[in-house]
């Protein structure tokens, strides 16, 4: 058993041809399916790679199974965890007390040897994997499942609350106070750390997120580069730009010196090892997002036809800025918003930015009267 970015790892650093992992990720426990790699880690995706599988697939039309090699069973543990520990200076970790979530996911078995070296005092939750996820769900992108690590960040008085999704390559952080850190602040937060270790290098983010994420590359002296949302499109720009990390909203952070993938413990481990160099608090680092951008978070909407109100939306709005990079993206001096098709299901996604609370709920209750007027 393995977390997702275990398979990367493998197929990266031993030049395999290519590789899959059986996990549903952070869906319920009724569900599964598989995330396929080819060579170099680079994700296979709707636009690249499925369609040839499931025409294989279906074909029926397969190789005589004694004629395909062998198989053989290997214990990469060790050298994936050296692998994560190097993205950071251990000796610049002080002691703190962080509650950590794995889920009953694969994120206990991954990272309990690497923290087990730092000198933090751990409040470990469910690092015992068990797939019928007893407790909560294995997304703690909703709030119902993040409840409980908030309830006992605050009990224990912790420092940083850090939760891990099924598969363990997404991760999510409580600050001290209890409030949930949104993945396109947390994305400019990592920003600062990274750029800190590689100045002047290029990061990508998504066409979803904050612009606290572009004022605080370009501040730091990186470049900003605006990207299509989804993990397969930002391993391709991440080579492409020889950028060093990426972060998308949905918690996927993206680093260079991993094989251009996604980790759920590289994050962690430089969030710990950024509250230990600054001796601030995470709500501390985040008053200069919080007190200065005003997010709606992403909203979903059912619509039966999504490119109809997405074109209803650009002609409302045609005075703005207009972008179609990933969706419709419209853009203001004081507030701006993307709204997007779901691949699987009849939803317009939006997210919406402004410059105080105030605009950011009419100008978010105005375009989400659009979305949803039916007539």
């Amino acid at each position: 058993m393995v977390g997702t970015e275990m398979l990367y790892h493998a197929v990266a650093s031993l030049g395999l041809d290519g590789g899959a992992t059986i996990t549903a990720s952070h869906n319920p426990k009724d569900y599964t399916g598989m995330k396929l790699v080819k060579r170099d880690a680079v994700a296979l995706s709707g636009e690249s790679g499925i369609d040839e599988v499931k025409h294989i697939s279906m074909s029926g039309t397969f190789s005589d199974p004694a004629s395909v090699g062998s198989a053989e069973l290997l214990d990469l543990y060790d050298q994936y965890r050296a692998k994560i520990l190097g993205f950071i200076d251990p000796g610049s970790v002080k002691p703190m007390k962080i509650v950590f979530d794995g889920g009953h996911g694969m994120a206990g078995p991954m990272i309990s040897p690497i923290l087990d070296s730092l000198p933090l005092e751990q409040v470990r939750k469910y690092f015992e994997p068990d797939g019928d996820f007893p407790d909560n769900g294995p997304n703690p992108l909703l709030e119902e499942n993040r409840r409980e690590i908030v309830e006992e960040v605050l009990a224990r008085e912790a420092d940083l609350g850090i939760a891990w999704d099924g598969d363990a390559d997404r991760c999510f952080f409580i600050d001290e106070t209890g409030e949930f850190v949104p993945g396109d602040f947390m994305t400019a937060l990592l920003a600062r750390q990274v750029l800190k270790k590689h100045p002047g290098a290029s990061i990508i983010y998504d066409v979803r997120a904050s612009r606290a994420v572009n004022d605080t590359i370009e501040e730091g002296g990186g470049t900003a580069l605006i990207n299509r949302v989804g993990h397969s499109f930002f391993k391709v720009r991440m080579r492409e730009e020889n950028a060093v990390f990426g972060g998308e909203v949905s918690g996927h952070y993206y680093f260079h010196d991993f094989w251009c993938a996604d980790s759920g413990m590289i994050p962690a481990l430089l969030i710990i090892e950024l509250l230990s160099e600054e001796g601030k608090t995470l709500s501390q680092l985040m008053s200069q997002y919080r007190d200065r951008y005003f997010i709606s978070g992403e909203i979903n909407s059912t619509v039966p036809d999504q490119q109809l109100k997405m074109d209803e939306l650009e002609k409302k709005f045609s005075d703005a800025r207009i972008n179609h990079l990933d969706g419709v993206s419209v853009d203001y001096e004081d507030w701006h918003f993307n709204v997007r098709s779901s691949n699987t299901e009849p939803l317009l996604r939006l997210n919406l930015e402004a410059s105080s609370q105030k605009e950011m709920e009419e100008r978010r209750d105005e375009v989400l009267s659009i979305i949803r007027d039916t007539e």
